[in-house]
């Protein structure tokens, strides 16, 4: 072979090493970070990659599935405040939720949360949860077409979130169950749990604050997670049951806590 032939042979031999080295440094970018972790492909910082994921911690797989068991189990008591923030009747259900030790999740209407951030936050700060209650509260949703249920559903979480400051919107209660296998996979997708109820104190038909009371002690039997409400009209009467429910939990040894979000 000639000088010549064997250097151009040379030449091509390093350029084609110098290649795969160049495609084997660039697949490492693209799959670990400097500490070698593993990182998802695909559009995002470092030369195409997408933000790291934590293995050991990865998000959690939230359920389609309506919600009504307790997250602690045993005797915990879900206590579930609906269709607020209201600036006269929430601040008074906060109140005795504070005197009595216990956590609430609230399920707000989008609008009224925008309308009353301050409240949105005390929630927050208080330890309680927040939940989705959708943007106009109609109770026909279930009969609406998807892309209406996903805008009620989504653009009420969105307003929730903004007026708590960015705190997390965990579940979805749908206006008055109106629960759709759609609603459920929309919410669910945004990390937010369907949740529903065993005790529906019936709060809102203002039956008096005697009733609602044995409502809840007659019916929690059925399980534990009891809606009352804070919005959507005078809640003098749930306020005065609240008063007496409360304490009256404590003394059964039914201690309250959140609904599951994780568990089927």
């Amino acid at each position: 072979m000639s000088t010549q032939k064997k250097y151009r042979t040379h030449i091509a031999v390093v350029a084609s090493a110098l290649a795969l080295t160049g495609a084997v440094w660039g697949a490492a970018v693209l799959t670990r970070d400097d500490g070698g972790t593993p990182l998802a492909a695909g559009p995002g910082p470092r030369g195409g990659t997408s933000a790291q994921q934590d293995p050991a911690n990865p998000a959690p797989v939230i359920p389609e599935s309506i919600a009504h068991d307790a997250e602690a189990g045993g005797r915990t008591v879900n206590i579930t405040i609906d269709d607020g923030p209201d600036p006269r009747w929430t601040p008074e259900v906060l109140d005795l939720l504070k005197e009595n030790g216990v956590k609430a999740v609230f399920c707000m209407i989008g609008p009224q949360a925008r309308a009353h951030p301050d409240l949105v936050k005390r929630v927050v700060a208080e330890g309680h949860k927040l939940c989705d209650h959708t943007m106009t509260h109609d109770t026909g949703m279930d009969k609406k077409p998807v892309a209406y249920q996903k805008r009620q559903i989504l653009d009420a979480k969105k307003l929730i979130e903004e007026a708590a400051g960015g705190a997390k919107v965990e579940y979805y209660r749908a206006p008055g169950g109106a629960f759709t296998p759609d609603s459920r996979r929309i919410a669910a997708a945004a990390g937010m749990r369907p949740l529903g109820w065993n005790v529906d104190t019936k709060d809102f038909q203002k039956p008096g604050a005697a009733a609602i009371e044995a409502t809840v002690r007659n019916e929690l039997v059925n399980g534990p997670t009891i809606l009352f409400h804070d919005g959507g009209g005078d809640r003098s009467q749930t306020v005065e049951a609240l008063e007496r429910v409360l304490p009256w939990l404590k003394e059964q040894g039914r201690p309250t806590g959140f609904p599951v979000r994780t568990r089927p």
